[in-house]
């Protein structure tokens, strides 16, 4: 695959993980949000599921203990820079684990975060974070690293997934190609969640699924990584996906 020339980037300065903040990435003032999944844990993470009040004590029948949550794989995936680990931050219940390594100056001309990024670290080996949906279903989700050179890592991390978000940042549309290919190539079912940087959208959703090529039984979906229930909403949009997929194949 050719590389992709980009401008030279600025010299980091100290404290760069910062630099890499969600604040920074979108533009945001000081103070006006917290900085998700880059420099730290969430400052108000969701609390994980709890039974309601007066259910937790009661026994079920028969007097079984009751099944632990059903776990559910989900990749996290895209080209590099489009907020894959803020969108796993910004959900997962709890500390995200991330592998955030400063960028070199031997990634010019490798590695192309767009003009409007300030980005200065990147994701060498993978995200991991998980979120409860009810008592019998968990979502484990894994983001994969976006740089062309890391791709021997996603057969490992794809096994056992049941479905993909494929985030996608509507000014940079070609870093995106790689992450559909594999996933239609791996027959595993995918949603195209489009990243909202800003708050707006580069192009219209109808011009982008043009763009891509992608057929019309491939969900694309707008969202913004950095809030919890725009995650939340296009992550069940792939688990519907998914279910979708598990109860055609059990029909068949």
């Amino acid at each position: 695959m050719d590389s992709v020339r980009s401008p030279e980037w600025p010299v980091a300065p100290l404290g760069g993980v910062a630099a890499n903040s969600a604040a920074a990435r979108y533009g945001m003032s000081p103070g006006t949000g917290p900085i998700v999944g880059r420099t730290g844990p969430p400052p108000a993470a969701p609390p994980p599921y709890r039974p309601p009040s007066g259910t937790a004590s009661v026994p079920p029948p028969g007097g079984k203990p009751a099944a632990p949550p059903i776990p559910v794989k989900i990749l996290v995936a895209g080209g590099f820079g489009v907020g894959k680990t803020t969108t796993v931050g910004a959900i997962s219940e709890i500390a995200p684990l991330t592998t955030e390594a400063e960028m070199t100056s031997a990634g010019i001309g490798v590695d192309d975060p767009g003009a409007r990024s300030t980005k200065t670290t990147t994701t060498v080996a993978m995200d991991f974070g998980c979120v409860t949906i009810d008592r019998s279903l968990k979502l484990y989700l894994f983001g994969t690293p976006g740089q062309t050179r890391f791709g021997f890592m996603w057969d490992d991390l794809a096994r056992g997934a049941l479905g993909a978000l494929v985030v996608v940042d509507s000014a940079r549309l070609d870093d995106c190609f790689p992450a559909i290919d594999f996933f239609e190539r791996a027959g595993l079912p995918f949603v195209v969640g489009v990243n909202a940087f800003d708050g707006r959208l580069a192009l219209e959703l109808a011009e982008i699924r043009w763009a891509l090529a992608i057929g019309d039984h491939v969900p694309l979906v707008q969202f913004d990584a950095r809030d919890r229930l725009s995650v939340r909403d296009a992550l069940l949009v792939v688990l519907d996906r998914a279910l979708d997929r598990a109860t055609r194949d059990r029909r068949a």
